[in-house]
């Protein structure tokens, strides 16, 4: 049976139908190039959850394929199985201990880490014979664990089987995801992320610039800034300096924007709150410094239920800065997610969100129904909310989103825009806008006679549109 894959809940309804045999396809070719020497011992993953999530699994395979570790997709080579959890949702706790599950089913010997992995006896409840269980971002305890079950040749030599200086990476050659923080100082009512991977701790500004340079030197064309909170990043250093090619930057993401787009490639900022420091950079998109693409998690418009969320959000002002922002950059794309069902949320409270997005006119939007989460103080609070009015109001919510992203991306028809191309088939290629991330945006179709590759950057004219994608002809 085949296994190392990854999985990412929470796709926004623009999801490219092959998104996920892309992503096979993707890490098939990470696999085959990573066991091109032959060389054992041989270590199976599986990376659930977020982009987050899939830069841990990164680092943890860059440093096993440094000790001479080969990555294998069939269980039944695998000396060990490595399962990488998530834990955000009731959904995914499932999804992870089926994995799990499956993973002993056909190998035996199995090391979980990850989000989850904060609930050890949870996981040890249903599948006592796990090897190891760690929590995220514990490379080191991972790799321990992976020694022992499959010790490293002893005669392996790191200067004869080297890992490029980018690292073994999960995503096609063309784009990549750059971790620039970790944990959450927000203590939102319905999420229990800080309790999984704490506080914020920002990267060092000179090794996330370090990392980013190394990337675009391997061929990356566009650079995913993530974290669980992006505007935060150097609060907890209180923004100090750090050094980059020997001159000073610093550890703010204004700053880090400029420095990023010296690199020349497409930068797009993910997981961003409204703090007003956000409209420092409407001034770069605006200059083409970084790309027109915000991505706010919104969760809510309702001031009632935000209160309830306990979100560090202003959203009598946010409709205000909205307008603003597309004043000074028109071709801005916002893309959110949101909540509904949440713990005493109203039609009244519902009914505003929908007049409220109505307003604000978002691009991209993901939409959530309530689920409960061990450990969140959601969960205490009153008036839950049946399940089948969180059907009903998510099936309200995207037919009326649905008709905002119809219209907007109506308006884009005859435009001239740059694609860049993932994949191409006999038909023509498949690429993404400015306006599209990966994996939870829409497409481009483009029509071509022209040669072209995955990773190329080429010239459109939109011919048409439909709810989430459009499809254009190469210049």
């Amino acid at each position: 049976m085949e296994i190392l894959e990854t999985s990412r809940p929470g796709k926004g309804p623009g999801k490219p139908a092959n998104a996920d045999a892309s992503a096979a396809s993707t890490l098939a070719d990470t696999i085959a190039a990573a066991n091109a020497d032959g060389r054992i011992p041989r270590v199976g993953f599986v990376s659930l959850g977020c982009p987050k999530a899939l830069v841990d699994s990164e680092r943890i395979l860059t440093q096993l394929r440094t000790e001479g570790y080969q990555v294998t997709a069939e269980y039944a080579d695998a000396d060990v199985v490595v399962v990488n959890t998530c834990g955000f949702i009731d959904s995914a706790k499932a999804e992870s201990l089926e994995v799990i599950g499956e993973a002993l089913a056909e190998n035996g010997k199995v090391i979980v880490t990850g989000c989850m992995g904060v609930e050890e006896s949870a996981i040890r409840k249903v599948h006592p014979s796990v090897l190891s269980v760690t929590g995220p971002q514990q490379y080191e305890e991972v790799v321990r664990a992976v020694h022992s079950a499959a010790p490293p040749r002893a005669d392996h030599n790191p200067y004869l089987d080297l890992v490029p200086p980018q690292g073994v990476k999960l995503t096609p050659r063309h784009y990549a995801y750059l971790k620039i923080s970790e944990g959450c100082n927000h203590r939102c009512s319905f999420c229990i992320i800080p309790s999984m991977r704490g506080d914020l701790v920002s990267r060092p500004v000179g090794d996330v610039l370090s990392e980013a340079e190394r990337l675009v030197k391997a061929g990356v064309k566009e650079l995913l800034v993530i974290s669980q909170d992006t505007s935060a990043y150097g609060v907890d250093v209180k923004f100090r300096s750090g050094f980059w090619n020997g001159r000073p930057v610093r550890t703010r993401m204004t700053e880090l924007c400029e420095a990023l787009s010296e690199l020349g490639v497409w930068t797009r900022l993910h997981y961003v709150y409204p703090y007003p420091h956000v409209d420092e950079i409407i001034g770069l998109m605006a200059n083409n410094k970084v790309l027109p693409y915000l991505d706010i998690p919104f969760q809510h418009a309702s001031p009632r239920v935000l209160k309830l969320m306990k979100r560090p959000a202003f959203e009598d002002k946010t409709l205000a800065r909205i307008k603003k922002w597309r004043e000074q950059c028109p071709d801005l794309t916002l893309r959110s997610t949101f909540i509904v069902g949440f713990p005493g949320e109203t039609e009244d409270d519902f009914k505003y969100l929908l007049d409220w997005m109505s307003e604000a006119q978002l691009d991209r939007v993901g939409c959530f129904q309530y689920s409960p989460v061990e450990g969140a103080p959601a969960n205490l609070l009153a008036d839950q909310v049946p399940d089948e009015v969180k059907q009903d109001r998510w099936e309200r919510f995207m037919e009326h989103q649905q008709a905002i992203s119809t219209a907007r991306l109506a308006k884009r028809v005859g435009r001239e825009i740059d694609v860049l191309i993932d994949e191409v088939e006999e038909e023509g290629a498949i690429g993404r806008s400015s306006a599209d991330a990966p994996e939870i945006d829409g497409c481009v179709y483009v029509t071509t006679d022209q040669a072209v590759k995955p990773g190329d950057i080429v010239r459109v004219r939109v011919t048409d549109s439909d709810e989430y994608d459009l499809y254009a002809e190469q210049i």
